[in-house]
């Protein structure tokens, strides 16, 4: 009784010295793992994605994600710096590559600002701005500590209240294995785990607006949701079966978000 007493006290101690504030949402969120510590593992696995992959060498595409993504960067270190967030980005390396994959259509953003595309993702994005809202996305995710948070319940549903001291530092491969199920690394190379719903559509919201910073339309996003429901061919499962948003859902969400994303942009 006494051990399970503490154990609680110690998880509300958690909760309430280790609850941060998402940027641009204002949500409260649970994220135990230091960031130094993620972007630690995000770098090493984002070496090993590279390692295994073929990039592309499509020169006019390669350039288009890495100059879209700069100019996002650009934009959501403005962002940060402007509400005193910087402290948020400290270790980020930032990196763009665009994988040669033409069945996976999908991109990606690790901690730390790592970012991967696959070729396959390219002919529904068309343009820079359709670049933009999956870059902006991607970002997002990242800037918003999702996989931070998933993490943080796999360590506590894993190794209790000991998940800082004991995983993180005595059992780096267990804490490495936890990471690479949080973000769906590992025997997929790049096949991220899915987000939750509450999470995509916070990376949505945040994504419009790193997009009309880096100035590209918000106007654009719905098209390209679109452009990927066409895609899909009807074969995404009922929204109450899957993690994300139907493709209807967020459309209409974006759209209902542009008036806000809009008051940042600047062409």
């Amino acid at each position: 009784m006494k051990r399970s007493i503490s154990f609680i006290v110690l998880i509300l101690s958690l909760v309430v010295y280790s609850c941060s504030t998402v940027a641009v949402t204002g949500r409260k969120q649970l994220a135990l793992v230091p960031d130094s510590e993620l972007n630690s593992m995000s770098f090493t696995q984002y070496d090993q994605v590279l390692n295994e992959s073929k990039l592309s060498t499509n020169t006019a595409q390669v350039n288009q994600v890495k100059s879209v993504g700069l100019k996002i960067q650009k934009a959501v270190e403005s962002y940060m710096a402007t509400n005193g967030l910087s402290d948020q980005l400290k270790g980020y390396k930032w990196e763009f590559n665009l994988i040669q994959d033409d069945e996976t259509v999908n991109a990606w953003c690790m901690p730390g600002g790592k970012v991967a595309f696959y070729t396959a993702i390219m002919p529904i994005c068309k343009t820079d701005e359709g670049v933009a809202v999956v870059m902006g996305h991607e970002i997002a995710h990242a800037i918003a500590r999702h996989g931070n948070e998933r993490m943080t319940q796999g360590l506590i549903q894993q190794f209790g209240g000991l998940a800082l001291s004991y995983a993180v530092k005595d059992k780096p491969a267990e804490a490495q294995q936890l990471f690479m199920t949080a973000y769906g690394a590992g025997t997929t190379v790049g096949a991220m785990l899915p987000f939750s719903r509450l999470q995509e559509s916070e990376a949505d919201k945040m994504g419009l607006i790193f997009m009309a910073m880096a100035g590209y339309n918000p106007n654009e996003a719905p098209a390209f949701w679109e452009r990927m429901a066409a895609n899909s061919g009807g074969g995404a499962p009922p929204e109450f079966l899957s993690t994300h948003p139907s493709h209807g859902t967020r459309i209409a969400d974006l759209k209902a978000q542009i008036p806000e994303a809009m008051k940042y942009y600047k062409k």
